[in-house]
């Protein structure tokens, strides 16, 4: 069973692996500037193409290097985060002897040394796998194969279905246990039924990486990658679309446990779910007749293909922890075929993130005490309180919102909690068995305990102190169930909070994120949950009607811009994104304004005013190549649209662009009162 603890609809900011240079821990209190003149490309007009204009001249001199897909700005901290600050600590820790059995610092030490022991790895082979593929390879009915697949989900190989825990959406007080569609390995619908030649060829590479998995793994299997490509279209078929999923209302159908196994008469959900601890009188379905047709894909589906598929999610769940030549072909198709990335990380820069992905708290506890100052959570939380006191006027001078639905916003608005930095109170990690030659066991022993760690919050309160994310992660949250707003430590630093740059460039970055995130809560998914984070209508019919009407015009125009050829953005998938970065782009521009007020106004720096500099503030955080395949897996399936249009994509509607830059008739990005939309 895969329990997820951030469950949709938790609204973040996508996490982009980006590059950054590297910092020693001697230069580390170096001032770093506000934003580099050597990014401009004044080739390009500021006023045709922002993105060029802006970041032209870094992108030039930023290839991809061969280890990424992605390369920018957004998440200049990730590698630094990771490669020289958790490195630090990890290594000291390593380099230690005698840790106390059990302490965190063992747990630490002894993964990190598992992961790097590819000697061991190596002569292992895939015994690790051994006791699973035997109990597949016994499973003789549909019983037997519930039974298989639901111990199989306690550490996380996808089945057909995943279960999760998480906040009631309409009883936010209390945790419910949901379910939801899964097992897709290509990982979302489009990529079974797209005709496109890209697509097609990603299908054709996955089906000789299948057959080549099979071959390394010593499975007798013929033809393995026809028989899983053939299943996984059929089960895609029948699963809801990622913009389907969006839908909270249509996505929410409360039923008795004993209602949900009803739906599939002939795969025993109890079975599946009492192999994973699970004790629920009710459950959250996703979507009752993806269940019923489920049903009838599984009776109808050889035992023989079932067992097969099932053996595949096992051996691609953990073929990042076995020998190097299925870890290779493993990273081949999905970091090389899928996103373009041409060579793997070195053995320790994957060490340190592995067990950054395994051990995050225990990290984050260690790397909040050195890196994070607390001189920073009191200027994040007054930065905060500037961006809900501009919301509140702009919200009362909306002239598509009656007056009884301000007052219903504004509640919502107050409601708003925050959490910076990292958390008040640290999970306990010592029932963790880590040893420093099992690296396959580690990965076990850390996937059951978090699976434990969600089933025993089924029917209890919600912890509402608890983080979603760990502090070093270079990334910020809306959480709808707890009306709450959530800033790790690891974003709070350059580009994005810049204690040495003048305030426009901090506007643009950090203040921006923050309405980012405040415009979540109002978004077309956010909007439907009232102040107290429960998925109930506060609105008017009229009102709603208006926004929707909004957001439409939104997805339309979204919708028209071509990212790459025959990939145009998806505005409906990207909807919710798209909406909290006008708004936080809004809010941020108004709340810079408020706090100049009084006041002279402030120089040019560098030549450019603070109106234009807080739009510098912007770009630099979104700057980035990527590379195409990248980009069509970042179209196809995340709610993110790409950097450029990020960027380029809310200017036509901002006449504060359009002044602070001086853009005339005729300019690109410049649209007609009647064609701008200003929602919040």
């Amino acid at each position: 069973m895969k329990l997820a603890a951030l469950r949709y609809p938790v609204l973040a900011l996508t996490i982009m692996a980006a590059g950054c240079k590297k910092e020693s821990e001697n230069n580390a209190d170096q001032k770093v500037p506000g934003f580099e003149l050597s990014s401009l490309d004044s080739s390009f007009k500021a006023c045709d193409d922002f993105d060029s204009y802006a970041n032209g001249g870094w992108k030039k001199k930023n290839p991809i290097p061969g280890t990424e897909s992605r390369w920018g700005a957004f998440n200049v901290l990730d590698k630094e985060n990771k490669e020289v600050r958790l490195k630090g600590i990890i290594e000291e820790i390593a380099s230690k002897k005698d840790h106390k059995t059990g302490s965190e610092e063992q747990q630490i030490a002894d993964y990190y040394q598992s992961f790097l022991d590819t000697a061991t790895i190596e002569k292992r082979g895939l015994s690790p796998l051994k006791s699973y593929l035997d109990k597949i390879e016994d499973v003789k009915s549909l019983e037997d194969l519930a039974k298989v697949t639901g111990e199989l989900q306690k550490t996380g190989v996808s089945s057909v279905i995943g279960f999760y825990v998480d906040g009631d959406l309409r009883n936010s007080k209390m945790n419910a246990l949901y379910q939801g569609q899964d097992g897709l390995s290509l990982g979302e619908r489009s990529y079974y039924e797209r005709t496109d030649s890209s697509t097609v060829k990603v299908r054709k590479e996955f089906l000789g990486h299948v057959d080549k998995m099979f071959s390394l793994a010593g499975f007798s299997e013929a033809n393995p990658g026809k028989t899983v490509l053939d299943f996984e279209t059929r089960l895609a078929k029948i699963q809801l679309t990622n913009v389907e999923l969006r839908d909270n209302v249509k996505t929410y159908n409360k039923m008795a446990f004993a209602d949900f196994q009803k739906l599939t008469p002939d795969f025993d959900f109890k079975a599946f779910a009492d192999k994973q601890d699970i004790k629920a009188d009710t459950i959250i379905v996703q979507n009752k007749l993806y269940l019923q047709n489920l049903n009838t894909l599984l009776k109808a589906t050889p035992l023989p293909v079932l067992k097969l598929y099932t053996k595949w999610q096992l051996l691609t769940r953990f073929a990042g922890y076995l020998p190097k030549s299925i870890d290779q072909e493993n990273f081949r198709f999905f970091a090389t075929v899928m996103r373009g990335t041409k060579q793997q990380r070195a053995r320790t820069e994957r060490a340190i993130r592995s067990t950054d992905a395994l051990l995050g708290m225990p990290l984050g506890k260690l790397f909040s005490k050195k890196y994070f100052p607390e001189e920073d959570k009191k200027k994040v939380s007054e930065m905060i309180e500037n961006v809900r006191t501009v919301y509140g006027e702009r919200i009362d001078k909306l002239k598509w919102m009656s007056d009884s639905t301000k007052e219903k916003a504004h509640q919502k608005l107050k409601a708003f909690t925050y959490k910076i930095g990292y958390p008040d109170k640290w999970k306990n990690y010592t029932a963790i068995t880590i040893k420093d030659d099992k690296l396959f066991e580690n990965v076990i022993e850390a996937s059951l305990f978090e699976h434990e760690e969600q089933v025993k919050k089924i029917g209890k309160e919600v912890d509402k102190k608890e983080w979603l994310m760990t502090p070093q992660t270079v990334n910020a949250y809306y959480n709808p169930s707890n009306n709450e707003i959530v800033f790790p430590a690891g974003i709070l630093q350059p580009p994005f909070y810049n204690r040495d740059a003048d305030d426009a460039i901090n506007y643009g970055g950090i203040i921006a994120v923050i309405g980012h995130e405040f415009t979540h809560g109002f978004d077309d998914q956010g909007s439907q949950f009232d102040y107290e984070g429960n998925l109930k209508n506060w609105w008017t019919a009229a009102d709603r009607t208006n926004f929707d009407k909004l957001t439409k015009r939104y997805i339309d125009y979204f919708s028209g811009i071509e990212a790459l050829p025959g990939f145009k953005v998806n505005g409906a998938l990207t909807i919710g994104e798209n909406v909290a970065d006008l708004g936080g782009l809004t809010l941020a521009y108004y709340a810079l304004e408020k706090s100049l007020q009084g006041k002279d106004e402030p120089k040019p720096i560098d030549g450019f005013n603070w109106k234009q500099r807080f739009f510098l503030g912007w770009a630099q955080v979104w700057h980035m190549n990527t590379t195409d395949e990248a980009l069509r897996n970042q179209i196809q399936t995340d709610p993110h649209s790409p950097a450029k249009e990020r960027i380029n994509g809310p200017m036509p509607h901002l006449k504060e662009f359009q002044a602070a830059w001086n853009c005339g008739a005729g300019s690109k990005m410049i649209l007609p009162d009647s064609a701008r939309i200003v929602i919040w």
